[in-house]
């Protein structure tokens, strides 16, 4: 940070947060360790975990401050605030803190009432959308013109909400196009979360053991929109003879269900479902795999993937949503229909059939594409946008080509 200008004092609002396990926490995680790092008093405004009364945590990146909250009925970790608790609670702890800017990361229950209270107070808002409306259509039981309906109400409050920040960023140029055309934003600015690439490296000195059998990596939440059934069946699809072996890291919803389908399979002994891993063993697990698989059709960026083309991993991705911009064809990686695991068992066979030199080559492509999305330009964009930038450009040089 330059050093004629002052600290700032950044409130950042999500819904969800660490320890939740997903794209946007580990952003929002992120985002504040490098604030403070650069300077700035940071501060997170989420809902609390379990059930209890408001609460503030001192933790190492940022001032945490917990809402009160409940469990959300169809979903196993989500938690909701309710408008009537968590508005005023909000506008409290703004008028108590009295930030330069509030960035929110939602416009749901915590990020509304970030936005609601911003605008009341005339500080300086940031929006960043993680989330499209139609990914909530798994945990609604409902019938699908009733989903339909809520996912058009959603996109019409985003708009209202996030519409009133000075700045609306969201990861990718493609969730930015579909900002604009479902949603009607006159101008989203597409900005990578952004990564730390050099975190994945071996470093100097540093020897990891390769995994006992040929592997592809999957790391996510057990979600349905992972469909990470889809790469199971893929597997058990493979040329038995290649010994294509699959870790799963992560946990969710879908753990029992996907704990079927292996037995129903028979790959017990190819299949490892490893859990949550800590920092360190997560960076080891993907220094060892040898290709990386995200099935995955609601990814806006990625993080997984990039992290795993940092380790210098070939990657086989969905063609859909932002996937397709993480993958040079045929150089770094493939793409394959989503949902159709003979096509992805095909794009497996074809990668592992190579020579480890080839996929060596392969990986050190992944590595420069990952390259262009150095997390310290992110951070240094979004201070930019903090101190009154209403652009950092261009976006594109930082991300990938823009969508035709």
């Amino acid at each position: 940070m330059p050093t004629d200008e002052k600290p700032l004092r950044i409130l950042i609002a999500a819904d969800t947060y660490p320890p939740d396990v997903n794209g946007a926490a580990v952003f929002c995680q992120r985002l504040a360790r490098h604030m403070t790092a650069r300077g700035h008093e940071v501060h997170v405004a989420a809902a609390r975990n379990e059930a209890g009364p408001d609460t503030v945590q001192q933790l190492d990146e940022a001032t945490v401050h917990r809402f009160r909250s409940f469990p959300a009925p169809t979903h196993e970790y989500y938690r909701l605030c309710l408008p009537w608790q968590v508005e005023p609670a909000m506008d409290r702890l703004i008028a108590e803190i009295q930030p330069d800017v509030v960035h929110v990361q939602c416009h749901y229950m915590v990020g509304k009432a970030a936005i609601d209270s911003a605008v009341r107070r005339r500080i300086r808002l940031i929006a960043t959308n993680h989330f499209m409306p139609e990914n909530l259509d798994p945990f609604l039981p409902f019938p699908a013109w009733f989903c339909r309906i809520v996912a058009k109400n959603s996109w019409r409050d985003m708009r209202r909400l996030m519409s009133q920040a000075s700045v609306v960023t969201t990861p990718t140029p493609l969730s930015a196009q579909t900002m604009q055309r479902r949603g009607g934003f006159e101008r989203v600015l597409p900005l990578s979360n952004g990564i730390d690439v050099d975190h994945y490296r071996l470093r100097p000195g540093e020897q990891i053991e390769p995994a006992d059998r040929p592997t592809v990596l999957f790391v996510g939440r057990l979600a349905v929109e992972k469909h990470v059934d889809v790469l199971i069946e893929a597997v058990a699809a493979t040329d038995p003879s290649l010994g294509i072996g699959l870790d799963i890291i992560g946990d969710g919803e879908q753990r029992e269900l996907l704990r079927r389908k292996i037995a129903e399979h028979g790959l017990q002994e190819r299949v490892r479902m490893l859990g949550h891993l800590d920092d360190e063993q997560l960076r080891q697990a993907y220094l060892r795999a040898d290709v990386f698989c995200q099935p995955g059709t609601a990814e806006l960026q990625s993080l997984v993937s990039l992290e795993a083309m940092s380790a210098g991993k070939p990657v086989i991705l969905a063609d859909a949503l932002a996937l397709p911009h993480l993958v040079d064809e045929g150089r770094n990686g493939h793409l394959f229909r989503p949902k159709d695991p003979a096509d992805l068992a095909a794009k497996l066979e074809a990668v592992f059939r190579l020579s480890p030199q080839q996929r060596q080559q392969m990986g050190e492509h992944s590595r420069a594409q990952a390259e262009r999305h150095s997390i310290a330009t992110t951070m240094e964009a979004f201070e930019r946008l903090y101190r009154g930038a209403d652009e950092v450009a261009p976006a594109q040089d930082v991300l990938e080509e823009p969508v035709d």
